[in-house]
């Protein structure tokens, strides 16, 4: 069984909005991110800042009508083990709740998510005796929020990490044997990786509306190429 895990409790300073809130082309973002995970997992885990905004998040997903996918996915709610701590306790959250042996981590902030990228980072968590699959980008910056791990090992390095107050989302993945994958290794699937694109910024918003339009021409809109638009 394969689990996603979506951290969605973040305060989205620098884009001005709650990014999970936030209305994409017609539904809110969290939306989108769920929509794309269904077709790369068996289950979503969505964890929230408190138990109040998991039951917000949760009215949102089921107020949408989300593509049917068969079978039918299973989606929980929980929210961060200690507030305001950040993705290690969210992390934390999401694996304690998945019920797989390997959890797809992200954010809400991803519109272009790719679920046939998701599959092969499956795969390669799960060669050889690794304990997680990172993509890693040409500079060496970490991918630590689009990665699959063995769940049960990335919860027992979160929970130490928050035993130890370290709020660095790289302290637990010191502690996994971690398959690090180049990011050109993923091309093939997803030529111009718009994967990994996040909305930080209102710049960020404004150009992934404009992207949309292109990916739309595809029968999957993770499919998308920055040359079927004019920015």
């Amino acid at each position: 069984m394969r689990s996603a895990v979506i951290l969605a409790g973040g305060n989205s300073r620098r884009l001005g909005a709650e990014k999970s809130l936030l209305e994409f082309e017609g539904k809110p973002l969290i939306c989108w991110t769920a929509e794309k995970l269904f077709r790369a997992a068996d289950e979503v885990v969505v964890v929230a800042r408190n138990e109040a905004h998991a039951g917000r998040l949760e009215k949102i997903i089921s107020d949408f009508a989300l593509q049917p996918v068969q079978p039918e996915p299973k989606v929980t709610f929980t929210w961060d083990s200690v507030a305001g701590f950040g993705p290690v306790a969210g992390l934390s959250a999401g694996m304690k709740e998945a019920s797989g042996s390997l959890a797809f981590a992200t954010g809400c902030d991803l519109p272009f998510l790719n679920p046939q990228v998701i599959e092969r980072l499956f795969e390669l968590a799960d060669e050889e005796d690794y304990e997680a699959a990172v993509p890693v980008q040409p500079n060496g910056f970490f991918e630590p929020l689009h990665s699959v791990y063995h769940r049960g090992k990335m919860l027992l390095a979160c929970e130490r990490a928050i035993e130890k107050y370290e709020r660095r989302i790289h302290t637990p993945l010191q502690e996994l044997c971690v398959n690090r994958i180049f990011v050109d290794l993923l091309r093939p699937l997803d030529p111009d990786l718009l994967t990994f694109f996040n909305l930080n910024t209102r710049e960020d918003l404004e150009r992934a509306r404009a992207l949309w339009p292109g990916c739309r021409k595809h029968l999957n809109p993770a499919k998308c190429s920055t040359s079927d638009v004019v920015l």
